[in-house]
């Protein structure tokens, strides 16, 4: 029945990652998370499957049906073991619905799976342990009206409409009612919500006010009457509510918990901090005062660390205190600090209290006032559960369950989320005081020990799986052990004695890792400083010290695999270490030339490898070096050493620091005599002593500040640093000194748009740009290395340089992004979605997972989005376009009733004609398009259901069409026909469709089961002399022994009875007017060439696939090679004379640009170029 329709899929991505460079984990292995506080377990959705979860939770929490279905044993059943067995009788489906349910009742999981039960469906048994009654929904105010209706008012014949007796053969009064003879354990109630409106000829469903009572008196109804009342009395205990409309929606259910075997509690108790702090409204949880003071007044004596304080602020709202609160409220120990009239902190700042007047006072006032947010959490009075006479309901909602009270069921009375189907219990019906409470009552002995095995297998796993994500390794470089020599820190002895490898819990604070430290140094004395440190080519270097001890590993910048160095954060061996990024140890070579000797001998190149602090002047080469100054320094940033890879540093350029200058590890740096003539680097025996003529960069003032110029030159090399060259600019244009820190350069483009602003720290190779460019001078800072700069537009007509830009963390959410998007252009609502826009400016493919981070999508600064509007499916699910296509075939049938009359149509959409009207014999085999309507559908549905759903869309119903297998389904490629979809029971994930694809179907007059091998063409008889065609006819070729041109020929000349070798065939290409012959010749084999394959039609130049059209011509009546006709040879002359005519204004806009060239003329609008690989296959 389902097939493998409901295949589980855990292959999502975490989006919980904490530091840069840490690997993303996936949750393939991770084991399902635990029950949550109303300890009931939910079950998860296949795709589609809501319904059958709340029938099956229904029955679940139907006590006895669970308690007789765990009384079936081994010789009722049989075994799981022995399913394969061929000689074993085992009942699948009960046992696997006894393994459903003690996986519900015991097992410690947020939600069960239902594969293993949907993969044994086929039961045949007509039993049912339910009787089920359907009652009207329309024109009727309840169910009792409704039964009132059914079974209390009789149906009178009198007057003209007397009722024939068949004992006494005459026509006599008469009256007519039914009742209910014999009353169920358990009564179902199907309430008709769907109707068929016959006049408008639609679906609709009924939302109407329709109420049911929690406990009904069916005595009125029954054909015995005699009984005691409680007989009578039915009690509700369970509501499947439908939400949506009559073409899709989603179920849910409400169930009355009998057994109590749930937690029913609302955050009203003192012990439900938890849940109440999570599901309070935002603006309570906006006020760290309310949230602090109610986390104090669960403690013992009001008192507690402060950095325990905020662990049970992260616990409690799910967020830290940084995240939350510090933009606005600064750190939690100086906020303490500022509200001193109600919080206490120790001398040392390590614990703070509630004054004791203002705990006493606050809990009053909690007491006091009901609406407060958190008012239950100092209240003495008993919980939910302490009250046996309350009913505890619940909301299952596949895997979420959720507690409700009784007054909820009121709210599903009416509506699009309304009732569907009601579930009563006699009330007489109770249950035994051990079963309260007791999930393992009744559960058969091997379910209980799988059960028991299987939660300490999932404990084991979790513990597993917790370690794994929570704990990450540093690497601990001890400071004793280490030394600073060349600019650098080195081990004393080894580097394997100078490392600690120590595991620890992210989730912990700096100050827990530094006590930690502390236990394992036992030798440590003094000030502990735990720096981050990282390995450069010159030795060790720190580059950042952790300051707060409150803060959690995963709010510090610490990687998975962080180097941490441990020392006092003055000095190591005496020596004081320079720390910093701006001080980054530089690994150089330095070449110089020996001293000359005498007799003019040649002079000697030295290389040798040097350490220089970044931010130090390049000038100090030369104390390092103890060479006197007025020497000529040249320098080079490649790796081969040669005459063009080295630029002259001017002595006015000495003065910067080897940063400033370009300069990195590996770079090498020349100094010579300039008045030698032995120089090394010569050319043309001239020093080259300035930069190229093309070395510089053009900088334009887009800041909107008067400047004396407008742009300006700056020199520049491929090594230059970007914010050299922004203050550079900054000072030639004599701007305010306060750009400097309020600015960024964007490249223009020679549209003349701005792209990406460049990061400073970037050199000009290292962001891609090319020497004489442009840059824009522009107000505001440039995204940092964890930001992204986007552009984005609305609608889907987008003209460049009308884009909107945007600066988001890299870590931002798609559904974050929409939100920010949205507001900075003005918009609202939820029905919006991004798509990536293509360098054609074109809307590409959705971002359909929205909990996902641009980083994790690949989105990248400069990229385009796009805000289109409508609400994308969910996972899993397309929103298919459905079009009816109307091929030009003789007698084609289920034509509706405007398309008998004519071939155009105008109501209830467009149709798209590809083939002017005319005679039929000029036509070829295309037809039309009429758009039916979107289907929403899951990507685990069969062909065969999608073009179901499509018969139920209105459009549809002005075709007679008896069942989907009249249909032929294509793909629309070009508003014509593309792939065929041959295969009804496939599934549409497996066609591979995407978000983007359009489906047409086509009426057939049989049904057709086309094979793997068949293709599908549309041939056509060449009517001699005519220049013209008979109207197309379908014809199958089976292509499983090849794709020859002889097959297609003998299959074409049996189709029309005619001689194979009089009969000539060719393609047609109705983009280009043309048609192809399809030769047959073959070429003589000599006996020293080998075999040559045969031709493949499937191949180039025909390309032939489903849906092509085949020009046939018997040779017999006209003998010539010419297959086109009138309407092709028209078309080629209109396609002549409109690329003559782009020619001619291509030339126009050429002169017309000559004419004006002083003046200023924006170019046309074009979307950047992007790069484009071809893969060619090997030719022989």
């Amino acid at each position: 029945m389902f097939g493998d329709l409901f295949e589980e899929d855990y292959s999502s991505v975490s989006n919980n990652h904490y530091g840069k460079g840490k690997k993303l984990k996936t949750k393939a292995l991770e084991p399902p998370a635990p029950r949550e506080f109303t300890n009931l377990s939910g079950i998860r959705n296949q795709g589609g499957t809501c319904y059958l979860n709340s029938l099956l939770q229904t029955l679940h929490f139907t006590p006895e049906f669970r308690e007789a279905l765990f009384s079936l044993g081994p010789e009722e059943l049989g075994s799981l073991e022995d399913k394969d067995k061929p000689d074993a009788k085992v009942r699948i489906i009960p046992l696997q619905l006894q393994r459903l349910f003690a996986q519900l009742l015991l097992l410690d999981q947020d939600a069960a799976s239902t594969t293993d039960l949907t993969d044994s469906f086929g039961w045949t048994s007509n039993e049912e342990d339910f009787l089920d009654l359907t009652v009207a929904v329309k024109n009727v105010s309840g169910l009792e009206d409704a039964l009132w209706n059914m079974y209390v008012e009789e149906e009178v014949f009198d007057c003209d409409n007397l009722y024939h007796c068949g004992t006494c053969d005459r026509l006599v009064k008469a009256a007519k009612s039914a009742k209910l003879r014999k009353l169920p354990p358990f009564l179902t109630v199907s309430l008709l919500r769907f109707n068929f409106d016959f006049v408008k000829c639609e679906r609709y469903k009924e939302t109407s006010c329709y109420t049911f009572p929690l406990r009904i008196n069916l005595k009125p109804f029954c054909e015995q009457s005699e009984l005691d009342n409680l007989e009578y009395m039915y009690d509700l205990f369970s509501v499947i509510i439908h939400k949506g409309g009559c073409y899709g929606g989603h179920y849910h259910v409400y169930i009355k918990d009998v057994d109590h075997l749930g937690n029913w509690q609302f955050p009203e108790g003192k012990s439900n901090l938890d849940v109440n702090l999570k599901d309070q409204k935002e603006e309570a949880i906006d006020d760290p005062l309310m949230i602090l003071k109610a986390i104090l007044l669960q403690e013992e004596s009001n008192l507690i660390p402060v950095d325990q304080l905020g662990q049970k602020l992260l616990k409690k709202i799910g967020i830290s205190w940084n995240k939350k609160y510090r933009k606005q409220y600064g750190p939690l120990r100086k906020f303490l600090q500022l509200h001193s009239q109600i919080f206490l902190l120790s001398s040392d700042e390590s614990t703070v209290r509630l004054l004791k007047d203002y705990s006493l006072q606050a809990e009053s006032d909690f007491q006091r006032n009901d609406q407060q947010v958190f008012k239950t959490l100092t209240s003495k009075s008993p919980g939910l559960n302490d009250r046996p006479s309350c009913p505890h309901w619940f909301d299952i909602n596949d895997s979420k369950v959720q507690p409700i009270k009784e007054k909820a069921i009121e709210q599903q009375f009416q509506g699009k989320e309304s009732a569907y189907m009601l579930f009563y219990r006699k009330s007489q019906l109770q249950r035994p005081p051990e079963a309260r409470a007791n999930p393992r009552y009744k559960v058969p002995c091997h379910l209980l020990n799988e059960m028991d095995a299987a939660n300490i297998e999932l404990q084991i796993k979790r513990a597993e799986c917790d370690s794994t994500n929570n704990n990450f390794e540093l690497h601990l470089h001890l400071g004793p052990h280490y030394r600073f020599f060349n600019g650098a820190l080195h081990p004393v002895v080894s580097q394997t004695e100078s490392v600690w490898d120590l595991t620890f819990d992210k989730r912990k604070t700096l100050g827990d890792l530094r006590q930690s430290i502390f236990q394992l140094l036992e030798f440590w004395e003094g000030d502990m400083v735990l720096s981050v440190a990282k390995f450069v080519p010159a030795g060790l270097h720190i580059y950042q010290t952790l300051d707060g001890d409150d803060l959690m590993l995963c709010e510090v910048d610490i990687a998975d695999g962080e180097d941490i160095f441990v020392w006092n954060g003055v000095e190591v061996g005496g020596i004081q270490i320079p720390t910093g990024g701006d001080c980054e140890p530089l690994l150089l070579n330095v070449l110089s030339l020996t001293p000359s000797g005498e007799g003019g001998e040649c002079q000697q190149l030295i290389e040798s490898p040097r350490v220089f602090p970044s931010n130090a002047q390049l000038g100090t080469v030369f104390s390092a070096l103890a060479i006197p100054e007025g020497v000529v320094v040249l320098i080079s940033n490649t790796e081969s050493i040669g005459e063009e890879s080295w630029t002259t540093v001017p002595k006015e350029d000495l003065k910067k620091t080897f940063r400033e200058q370009g300069l990195r590890n590996g770079s090498s740096i020349l100094i010579q005599d300039s008045s030698s003539d032995n120089s090394l680097l010569t050319k043309q025996g001239k020093w080259i002593t300035g930069v190229n003529d093309t070395d510089w960069l053009q900088v334009k003032n887009l800041c909107q500040l008067e400047s004396e110029e407008e742009q300006v030159k700056v020199s520049a090399t491929v090594n230059t640093v970007v914010f050299d060259i922004r203050i550079k600019a900054i000072k030639e244009l004599k701007l305010m000194k306060e750009l400097a820190e309020n600015s960024c350069l964007r490249p223009i483009d020679r549209n003349g748009k701005l792209l990406c602003p460049v990061l400073d720290s970037y050199t000009l190779k290292e962001a891609g740009l090319k020497m004489g460019s442009s840059l824009g001078l522009c107000p505001g800072k440039a995204p940092t290395s964890s930001q992204l700069f986007l552009f984005f537009a609305v609608g889907s007509d987008v003209q460049p340089g009308t884009e909107m830009e945007i600066i988001v963390e890299e870590t931002t959410s798609v559904r974050d992004c929409l939100k920010v998007m949205l507001e900075k252009s003005g918009l609202s609502g939820d029905t919006w979605h991004l798509r990536k826009m293509d360098w054609c400016y074109e809307a590409g493919e959705p971002l359909c997972e929205e909990d996902a981070t641009l980083k994790e999508l690949m989105i990248s600064s400069g990229d385009a989005l796009l805000l289109t509007e409508g609400k994308l499916p969910p996972l899993g699910f397309l929103k298919v376009p459905v079009w009816w296509y109307q091929p030009r075939i003789p007698s084609h049938p289920w034509k509706s009733r405007q398309d008998q009359a004519s071939c155009t149509f105008s109501q209830g959409g467009d149709w798209r004609a590809a083939s002017t009207q005319g005679a039929p014999s000029d036509g070829h085999a295309e037809g039309s398009l009429l758009f039916l309507g979107d289907v929403d559908i899951s990507e685990d549905a069969a062909l065969v259901e999608l073009k179901s759903q499509a018969m139920t869309l209105p459009s549809f119903s002005e075709f007679c069409i008896p069942s989907p297998a009249f249909l032929r389904a294509w793909t629309v490629d070009s508003k014509r026909p593309g792939r065929l979809l041959r295969f009804h029971h496939q599934q549409l994930r497996e066609y591979k469709l995407g978000r983007r694809t359009e489906i047409c179907l086509e009426p057939l007059q049989k049904e057709e089961n086309l094979g793997p091998q068949d293709m599908l063409l549309r041939t056509q008889m060449r009517l001699p002399g005519k220049r013209a065609y008979t109207l197309p006819m379908d014809m199958v070729w089976d292509t499983a022994r090849g794709s020859t041109a002889g097959s297609l020929r003998q299959r074409v000349a049996d189709f029309y009875s005619l001689p194979v070798e009089k009969t000539e065939i060719a393609k047609y290409f109705p983009e280009k007017f043309e048609w192809l012959p399809v030769s047959s010749w073959n070429q003589q084999i000599t006996k020293r060439k080998k075999k040559k394959k045969q031709d493949n039609l499937q191949g180039a130049p025909y390309y032939l696939k489903d849906g092509d059209t085949i020009g046939v011509k018997n040779l017999l009546v006209e003998d010539d090679d010419d297959f086109s006709t009138v309407r092709d040879d028209i078309a080629r002359e209109k396609q002549k004379q409109l690329a003559l005519g782009k020619k001619s204004q291509e030339a126009l806009h050429v002169q017309s640009s000559d004419v004006a060239s002083g003046a200023e003329t924006p170019a046309r609008p074009r979307g950047p170029e992007a790069s484009l690989s071809i893969h060619v296959g090997s030719f022989r």
